[in-house]
């Protein structure tokens, strides 16, 4: 109940500055969200090397918007966040391959990722608003910086394998009694 009551107020003091914008991108908040006071920091996205800007490669491609196994690029892409009603072309945008797309239509830079990932986990964003899902360092009250979703979650994949406990730690030795000071 103290968790619940401690997130709360986070949010309410996330959501009375405003939201959340990246910072020093030059990308304005989503349509419909409140002008952000707060700015974000957040490093760039993970991608695999030489893989972004994805335009460099799909700039002359005709967009093919059948549901199929990649077989020609991307063919390591295995999909299985929800792949019985998901497919590329529903996160990533047809028309502007440097962009994502939310379900209204609006394109959003892969530093808002967290915004696509928002729509259908909305508890997880609002718990990494506040700092208590994924990794956020700073000041408590000024400058912070944020990891996204991608930085430990594969898209494609994100639920994280099954871990084998440890076994608990060894307690460590006390030191013998000691009579005056002499062991």
């Amino acid at each position: 109940m103290r968790r619940a009551a401690f997130v709360g107020v986070l949010l309410a003091i996330t959501s009375a500055r405003g939201g959340l914008v990246a910072a020093d991108r030059g990308t304005p908040p989503p349509v419909g969200t409140p002008a952000a006071s707060e700015r974000l920091e957040i490093p760039p996205p993970p991608f695999s090397e030489g893989i972004f800007p994805c335009s460099a490669c799909h700039a002359d491609l005709k967009v093919n918007r059948t549901r199929r196994p990649l077989t020609q690029m991307h063919d390591d892409v295995q999909l299985r966040h929800d792949e019985q009603h998901r497919w590329c072309l529903d996160c990533h945008d047809a028309t502007d391959r440097d962009r994502l797309h939310l379900a209204s239509g609006e394109r959003i830079p892969f530093e808002q990722s967290y915004l696509l990932c928002g729509q259908c986990h909305g508890e997880k964003l609002r718990d990494w608003r506040a700092g208590v899902h994924g990794r956020r360092t700073g000041s408590w009250s000024g400058q912070k910086s944020y990891l996204l979703c991608a930085h430990c979650h594969n898209p494609h994949q994100p639920r994280f394998r099954s871990l084998a406990p440890k076994p608990a730690p060894a307690r460590p030795e006390r030191p013998k009694e000691t009579i005056g000071g002499l062991p």
